[in-house]
């Protein structure tokens, strides 16, 4: 049994969700979000909350449980709380700003890079060796940073590169004389 689809997600106050077909749209104070829905699965708006239970006893449906529940749960964090990633760029020279739609990242090649932020992603620069990534899609926020990750990951010698804000680089002893 899956400890994680045995609860039910709350709906917050000012949060609407509805289930039309084999789609669950949420509408909350930061936008609206919807997921398609599995069969494995049934879904029940009820006291309050969002219920998930699987419909079978077949392995294939309780491995869905618990994942569609945690989906829908990223549903209601994402309209009313929303969700952010920092990168932290580190090396002589490596910065990155905000130009207009475009983050421009100067990363040590003969060029900068220019990446084009996508619709729903909102991107700030506090400072020139910090990268503030948010939306409320949970999905699309991983997946810019580890795109914006990608142009220059952090080498385990001196650290320099692009990593999360919290992540530990295991570091290795340069060449012994």
């Amino acid at each position: 049994m899956s400890r994680i689809g045995k609860k039910p997600v709350t709906i917050p106050a000012g949060v609407t969700a509805n289930i039309e077909g084999r789609t669950l749209s949420v509408k909350g104070p930061k936008g609206t979000l919807t997921l398609p829905l599995a069969d494995e699965v049934t879904y029940a708006i009820e006291d309050g909350g969002i219920s998930v239970q699987p419909v079978s006893d077949s392995k294939r449906a309780r491995a869905f449980w618990g994942m569609q529940r945690t989906l829908v749960q990223n549903l209601i964090t994402g309209v009313t709380v929303g969700f952010s990633k920092t990168l932290q760029i580190t090396g002589v020279g490596y910065r990155a700003n905000l130009q207009g739609k475009n983050l421009k990242l100067q990363l040590g090649y003969s060029h900068d890079v220019d990446f084009a932020i996508p619709e729903g992603i909102t991107i700030a620069t506090p400072d020139q060796t910090t990268v503030n990534i948010s939306g409320i899609d949970k999905q699309k926020v991983g997946q810019v940073a580890a795109e914006i990750r990608r142009w220059r990951k952090p080498e385990p010698y001196k650290g320099k590169g692009i990593k999360y804000a919290g992540e530990f680089i295991f570091r290795k002893e340069g060449k012994k004389k």
